[in-house]
């Protein structure tokens, strides 16, 4: 009879190193997922109304380029954790350079959507901004 409690209390402890193997590689690779979503770049492409052109600008995470009137800058940028839909999400600040006051005010300063760049739109009377891609 104590043999049998010792088989089954041994095969306890077995399920239970295998249960807390498999949680930490979920884990992990749960971690390792998440970090992938984040990028290090954002691209942009910005349409000049006036001339009717646009360009493709890649932005590094955390510093600001300058573009003509527009001072560029992605905080973060978030890729979707779905491949079915896939959505691109930025957080950007964008400064016009022609105000006087360009250090104080922000003409955007906001998330934006790759998929719905309506849900917070850049306003401006020259520039579009779309959001294209995190990398």
């Amino acid at each position: 009879m104590q043999l049998i409690k010792n088989i089954r209390l041994g095969n306890l402890n077995s399920f239970l190193k295998l249960l807390i193997v498999i949680i930490v590689v979920c884990q992990f690779t749960y971690t390792k997922s998440q970090e992938n979503l984040v990028g290090q770049n954002t691209s942009i492409k910005i349409l000049d109304k006036i001339s009717s052109k646009n360009e493709l600008i890649k932005l590094v995470n955390g510093e600001e380029i300058i573009y003509k009137d527009l001072g560029i800058k992605s905080m973060k940028c978030i890729n979707s954790e779905f491949d079915d839909i896939p959505e691109i999400k930025a957080y950007l600040q964008v400064r016009d350079l022609t105000k006087k006051n360009n250090d104080v005010v922000y003409v955007f300063n906001n998330w934006m959507f790759s998929s719905s760049p309506s849900i917070t739109p850049f306003d401006h009377p020259v520039y579009d901004i779309w959001l294209t891609d995190c990398n």
